[in-house]
């Protein structure tokens, strides 16, 4: 079975927030964050977030009854991730300004967008085939 097109965007503003992480961890995050932890405590607030996003997409491919808080979910944490960054520009922070940190930022930004466009496709019967009903 093809998947749907809000399933496909959360399987790739997923993977490209996972791929922010990965970034982030070579920019030391933790420290724009004044982390009092450093990376210890960075990498055990993680694990709770990317299990919920794991969760949120097992909700989104199983069709769950709470997929369409699963898109609600991810597409907010993906703005969240967006706003923060932005912050971080206007603060001076000189970090995450290589093409390819842009480039996820950006990514992340109009796949969380055009996620919530596609959301109240999601859910419904005719969001999971491309046929008329």
């Amino acid at each position: 079975m093809k998947p749907s097109l809000p399933q496909t965007l959360f399987l790739l503003n997923s993977t490209v927030l996972f791929t922010h992480q990965i970034d982030a961890a070579y920019w030391h995050e933790w420290e724009m964050f004044h982390l009092p932890g450093g990376n210890q405590l960075n990498l055990l607030l993680n694990l709770p977030i990317i299990g919920v996003v794991l969760l949120a997409f097992y909700q989104v491919a199983t069709q769950s009854p709470k997929q369409r808080l699963a898109h609600q979910f991810l597409a907010f944490l993906g703005l969240l991730t967006v706003i923060i960054h932005s912050g971080f520009f206007l603060a001076g922070h000189e970090a995450f300004l290589q093409p390819v940190s842009l480039l996820l930022l950006a990514a992340t930004l109009i796949l969380s967008l055009w996620q919530l466009r596609v959301l109240p496709l999601a859910g419904s019967h005719d969001a999971t085939h491309s046929g008329p009903s």
